[in-house]
């Protein structure tokens, strides 16, 4: 009889060990255990630590309740502006509602994966290209909204969402490389010009100061012989003063003025028109008198001509043509001084 309690009692024990096995449960820190009874939902859910179910009635699961990174596949589409990318992103979500993550929804992350792939498409498609690229804080935010919308049924939170990377056709590349040089070339000429403008004000004030104290030119002549010989020793350097330039500038306008003064003071040969042919001081053509037939569009200007000639209707009333031949053929060295004009008519 002892031997049949015993044996009972051992049989009862291991069956309670085994149903004890079966039962427990344990629900870590970051989990949350939902309970189905016979198939229906018991309101309490399970928190983290050592709990027991019923075998064969109740069905526990477990929830994870951290933070979940699920990378968004790259979606292909087209810009508001007409330009093709690809763009995948990373989303952060967690689960606030464990119940409703197991009833609500079959499987809630394959559920995020396919809203967050939809909702980026949606995206693409409302920005523009300069709004992907530089403005994508703005663009994050409004997909967290269209992704968390939904998700909210399914007692899922959507932490936030990332936009990883924008791929861009090659041609599109070039065409913005090109963009961004041009404007680095642009900001660089506007950059060197202000510089020219900021330089050319100190130099204009330099020369305004040198202009006043003239040793100061010599000073800064020495200062740059200075600075050649400490940089080219083989350099040899002969200072040329400026002034000296500026004088030989003079002299030489001197010169031309006094050239052209004497050209209008001598005739045709080199030679000093008298007073008594009428010709004027600048070497106009010499006045032949009250006559009307003595006209000055009868004066010959070119050098190889004999000066003024008598119109040919006067050359009847001259008497004496020997002495005008003789006068015509004799050479400027045998002239008289103060002769008067040659042919210049009766």
């Amino acid at each position: 009889m002892l031997e049949e309690l015993v044996t009972g009692g051992v049989a009862l024990a291991s069956a309670g060990v085994v149903y004890l096995f079966a039962a427990a449960r344990v629900v870590k820190q970051y989990e949350r255990g939902v309970v189905l009874r016979l198939g229906r939902l018991k309101s309490a859910v399970r928190g983290p630590g050592f709990t027991m179910i019923v075998p064969g009635v109740d069905r526990m699961r477990k929830v994870n309740m951290q933070i979940v990174t699920m990378p968004v596949p790259a979606q292909e589409g087209i810009t508001r502006d007409n330009v093709t990318v690809r763009v995948d992103a990373v989303v952060y979500f967690k689960v606030v509602d464990a119940a409703d993550a197991v009833i609500a929804v079959e499987d809630y992350r394959f559920a995020v994966s396919q809203v967050a792939q939809t909702s980026l498409r949606s995206i693409i498609g409302k920005s523009d290209l300069d709004d992907l690229l530089s403005n994508r804080e703005k663009l994050n935010q409004g997909l967290a909204v269209m992704i968390d919308s939904p998700a909210l049924g399914w007692g899922v939170q959507i932490d936030r969402v990332e936009i990883k990377d924008v791929s861009l056709p090659e041609t599109m590349k070039r065409s913005m490389a090109r963009q961004a040089e041009a404007t680095r070339d642009r900001r660089a000429r506007v950059i060197n010009a202000d510089a020219e403008l900021q330089a050319s004000k100190k130099l204009a004030e330099a020369a305004q100061a040198m202009s006043d104290q003239p040793a100061a030119l010599q000073l800064r002549l020495l200062q740059t012989v200075v600075a050649v010989a400490a940089e080219k020793n083989s350099t040899l350097v002969l200072p040329f003063p400026v002034e000296l330039l500026r004088f030989l500038e003079r002299s030489g306008l001197q010169a031309q003025a006094e050239t052209a003064r004497t050209q209008a003071e001598t005739g045709a040969f080199g030679q000093a028109v008298p007073p008594s042919s009428g010709a004027s001081a600048d070497g106009s053509p010499p006045d032949l008198g009250p006559d009307p037939a003595h006209r000055p569009g009868h004066y010959l200007d070119e050098p190889g001509e004999l000066g003024p000639v008598a119109p040919v209707e006067d050359v009847g009333g001259i008497e004496d043509m020997n002495g005008v031949l003789e006068d015509v053929g004799r050479l400027p060295d045998d002239e008289p001084d103060g002769g008067g004009s040659r042919g210049g008519g009766a």
